[in-house]
């Protein structure tokens, strides 16, 4: 089958792992790199702005300058080592594979290429919300890996929020196919691991959600491309859309992480 990835510059766990993984089992036809412009960031901050309120966005930036003063050394270290170990475990990305510079996945170009590129299934690894007119390319459809149990963890960062509510069953990654919703398409499945809640940091467990899981993954994609894979039926669940971290939720999830260590039990946040 013929693939494309969309994703954003400098995430190279997407770009390198990720379009390695694709090229190891399909043919990986393109990959669109996206370079957000000022204008996306500020509306995308206008965005977070409207959905916490001018406090908990204040919360927001707060946790933004903590992961940057105490976590992201770690975190760069850790996507460093997994770099070095896929690319032992899968070939580079062929030089058949064309590439694609541009602001926005709903770009003209974008269009123009992926159209040119003719896939079967696309992965979306981006923030941006795909149109119509992009997700439709491909013959089996655009396929997202969203952190977070759907519908119960749409939009940010599901693993995250999940575990700052203390909902523990529910921090993983669902496979999904885009419609005109926000993770509101069908559902190919759930995927997780056993997550250290006390040492990993949210963006750790965000990833190895999905890198733990490439070997259950290809199969799946290649049900999908074939037409064969069955989707999850998730009316009636409850459904919600979250936003970005906080810092109050962060320390008091890691707090409540250290005492279910210690205690082998764990109390729920308010």
């Amino acid at each position: 089958m013929r693939t494309a990835l969309i994703c954003h510059q400098g995430a190279v766990l997407d770009s390198e792992v990720l379009g390695r993984w694709l090229a190891s089992f399909s043919d990986l036809a393109g990959i669109v790199i996206l370079r957000e412009s000022r204008t996306q960031l500020w509306h995308r901050i206008k965005r977070e702005w409207m959905r916490s309120g001018p406090w908990h966005f204040l919360d927001v930036l707060s946790f933004r300058v903590y992961c940057k003063l105490f976590l992201s050394r770690n975190d760069r270290k850790w996507e460093a080592h997994q770099l070095e170990l896929f690319s032992q475990r899968y070939p580079g990305i062929p030089r058949t594979t064309r590439f694609l510079h541009t602001a926005s996945p709903n770009s003209a170009e974008a269009e123009q290429f992926l159209r040119e590129l003719r896939p079967d299934v696309v992965l979306a690894r981006c923030k941006s919300i795909l149109k119509e007119k992009i997700f439709t390319i491909p013959r089996a459809g655009t396929l997202v890996m969203h952190p977070g149990v759907c519908p119960e963890y749409r939009n940010a960062h599901g693993c995250f929020w999940a575990l700052a509510n203390r909902d523990l069953n529910n921090v993983g990654m669902t496979l999904l196919k885009v419609d005109k919703g926000v993770d509101t398409g069908p559902v190919y499945g759930y995927y997780s691991y056993e997550y250290d809640e006390q040492n990993e940091s949210h963006t750790v467990i965000q990833h190895r959600v999905v890198l733990e899981n490439l070997d259950q993954l290809e199969k799946k994609f290649i049900e999908i491309a074939a037409g064969n894979a069955t989707t999850i039926d998730t009316s009636g669940r409850k459904s919600h859309t979250w936003g970005q971290p906080w810092l109050s939720r962060y320390l008091a999830w890691k707090a409540a992480a250290r005492k279910r260590t210690s205690e082998g039990t764990f109390d729920p946040i308010p």
